[in-house]
């Protein structure tokens, strides 16, 4: 049975006006993750909305939002960046907040250059799977071993992924990276160096969760207690999802910040250091490419294969 979709269209087309805002907001140009943690507090998403994730292994709410900057880009409001920076055109810096009926004349006008309507997240036509919508790093064909590289890490024990997180630490530059996990030492699984340059460089304590769930702010602040006096600098590993809160526990005013690396970042890092992932290369037909054809054709009549 295929999804149900109402007259406004897909689920993402409803952020096609927050998401525009969000980027004005941030001064015209702002990272993906900086859109998302905006509109996380924008729309007031709870924990448990923010743990939804599709079965590409994508949290369900910022998915939506990058689908939604897809199609503000086929609207010429933002900017086809690959650089992975959402970026307002000058049409876009000029265009009032979007309606929602505005959005869904947009969203209606893309399908007539796109074919085939979507669903809730993106799919085409395909009801037993979500597609994560493409972004600016990872080509969108690729998208479908998240979810299993996720499964696969927490099936893990504690510490066979204590390991993995040493050696994904080492990958990223980090130097003398040990695994301690001794019992009552604050959650600190472990320590390593992090050379910034010839003359720099941070010890760092981290911490490995291996969740299906989320975790809260209460892991931050023991964790940061733990550290207090003991690192410059701490990482908590998780393959689950971290809440609103835990998130500004992070980064409060006035204590040391806390670097959060939740499920996707994890196997975002995966890809980007090529660990425990075989790169394949993939294409997508450039139907505007073709489509240039059959406008500079104009008036002039030929015959086409049938």
């Amino acid at each position: 049975m295929s999804k149900q979709k109402s007259d406004s269209g897909p689920a993402f087309v409803a952020m096609m006006g927050p998401v525009l805002d969000a980027v004005r907001h941030l001064g015209g140009s702002a990272r993906p993750q900086e859109v998302y943690d905006h509109l996380d507090r924008a729309l007031g998403l709870t924990n448990e909305q923010l743990a939804e994730t599709t079965v590409g292994g994508a949290p369900r709410y910022h998915n939506q939002m990058a689908w939604a900057r897809q199609y503000l880009v086929s609207a010429g409001l933002l900017d086809a960046s690959k650089r992975g920076v959402w970026s307002l055109t000058e049409k876009g810096r000029s265009h009032p907040s979007l309606t929602p009926e505005q959005s869904v004349s947009l969203y209606r006008a893309a399908q007539g250059r796109r074919g085939p309507a979507l669903d809730d997240d993106g799919d085409r036509g395909s009801s037993d799977a979500d597609v994560v919508a493409p972004d600016d790093e990872v080509p969108a064909a690729a998208f479908g071993h998240r979810q299993r590289v996720l499964e696969i890490l927490r099936d893990l024990t504690s510490a066979e992924f204590e390991r993995f997180c040493q050696l994904l630490l080492r990958e990223a530059g980090f130097q003398n990276v040990e695994v301690t996990g001794r019992a009552g030492d604050g959650g600190i699984d472990g320590v390593g160096m992090l050379q910034v340059n010839t003359l720099v460089s941070f010890k760092v304590l981290f911490q490995c969760k291996r969740y299906r769930d989320t975790v809260g702010p209460g892991t931050v602040r023991d964790f940061r207690g733990a550290m207090t006096g003991r690192a410059d600098k701490g990482i908590i590993l998780t393959t689950g999802a971290f809440t609103a809160e835990a998130k500004r526990e992070a980064f409060r005013d006035g204590a040391p910040p806390i670097e959060l690396v939740d499920g996707e970042k994890l196997v975002r890092l995966m890809e980007e250091l090529e660990i425990g992932l075989q790169p394949v290369a993939a294409f997508r037909v450039d139907e505007e490419w073709f489509a240039s054809f059959e406008r500079e054709a104009g008036d002039k009549t030929g015959s086409r294969a049938t």
